[in-house]
């Protein structure tokens, strides 16, 4: 039988260890798997709040602000759902975030953030000169450190002259604050690769891909890749969503490994499928903000620390020693 493991890559051994606690016999553990070992559900929680902390604060590396692309080129994948969830992990770990949603017409990030009804100004008002940057920033109350910025309002009609320029401005500006400047600025990349995706990409210097393992979603990732590649973004890590390991042993999915062999990038997260993500999304509360985190919460917060440290993380494919058969084996047991 076909199972997965994953190891971080620049780790030391207790971190290490601590990164492998959610897996279990090369499979993705559930709370099923965790429960025999705990006692009860207060155990639980502080079993996996101290798998999140690791019992440190991760060290930022490289210059700040970090400016984040998160796209993937095909829709649907989850990118402005692993911008809210590694946004707010970030913020969580001590760290100012803004993100920025760079989707004009179909804006959703401040939907999964709960803030839709607090975004009365947009980075095009304030590029007009009818409110200042501060005013069209919206603070999340849950953590005062995350911010978002929209680019417009999802029916106005977006100037002509708003593109690449006008949102390195932007990102210049949130430099510049006299507040100081933030550690990450994170894009939500709107789907395709006409000139939305360009204006997205233009002020970053470090890209997340979000795929999932199909080959419609893979072709685009490669195609994005390249693209980014042109741009002069070369730290590009790749983010797998929606991983079922059933359909993995199964056959019937592609392998964390082969995703990484097809596109050849370094793994900053694996997120399993999740039930979890719809009721989040509709709550507009997002996953790493449970009082009990779910499988897929976890992921985006080992994500986010990686992200912090620019880290990686590998999928390795072994073949598991087969079961003994016992004497009761015989009559089915």
């Amino acid at each position: 039988m076909i199972s997965l493991q994953f190891f971080t890559s620049n780790l030391n051994p207790s971190i290490h260890a601590s990164s492998l606690s959610i897996f279990t016999s090369g499979q993705l553990c559930n709370r099923k798997t965790l429960k025999p070992h705990l006692k009860n559900r207060t155990h639980y929680g502080n079993a996996v709040q101290s798998v999140l902390q690791w019992n440190r604060k991760p060290e930022l590396a490289g210059e700040t602000p970090r400016v984040v692309v998160i796209t993937s080129g095909k829709g649907g994948v989850g990118k402005t759902t692993t911008t809210a969830n590694v946004g707010l992990s970030l913020a969580r770990l001590g760290f100012s975030v803004v993100a920025i949603d760079a989707d004009v017409g179909l804006r959703n990030l401040d939907l999964l953030l709960g803030l839709e009804n607090r975004v009365n100004y947009t980075a095009v008002e304030v590029l007009n000169g009818d409110c200042r940057l501060d005013q069209a920033l919206v603070r999340d109350k849950r953590w005062s450190n995350f911010e978002l910025l929209c680019i417009s309002k999802p029916r106005s009609k977006l100037t002509l002259g708003f593109g690449g320029k006008a949102l390195i401005w932007v990102v210049d500006a949130l430099k510049g604050r006299q507040e100081g400047s933030p550690d990450f600025i994170i894009i939500d990349c709107p789907a395709g690769i006409d000139a939305g995706f360009i204006t997205a990409i233009t002020p970053a210097n470090e890209a997340v891909l979000v795929t999932t393992p199909d080959i419609t979603s893979l072709r685009d990732a490669d195609r994005v890749t390249g693209l980014l590649e042109c741009d002069g973004i070369k730290d590009i890590k790749m983010m797998v969503n929606r991983v079922r390991t059933d359909l993995i042993r199964g056959e019937d999915m592609m392998s964390v490994l082969d995703v990484q062999e097809m596109l050849g990038l370094p793994l900053l997260g694996v997120i399993p499928d999740d039930s979890e993500v719809i009721r989040s999304t509709n709550r507009g509360y997002p996953l790493v903000l449970n009082k009990e985190p779910t499988l897929a919460g976890l992921a985006f917060e080992q994500a986010a620390w990686r992200l912090v440290e620019q880290d990686s993380m590998t999928a390795v494919m072994f073949e598991e020693e087969p079961k003994k058969r016992g004497f009761f084996s015989f009559f089915g047991g």
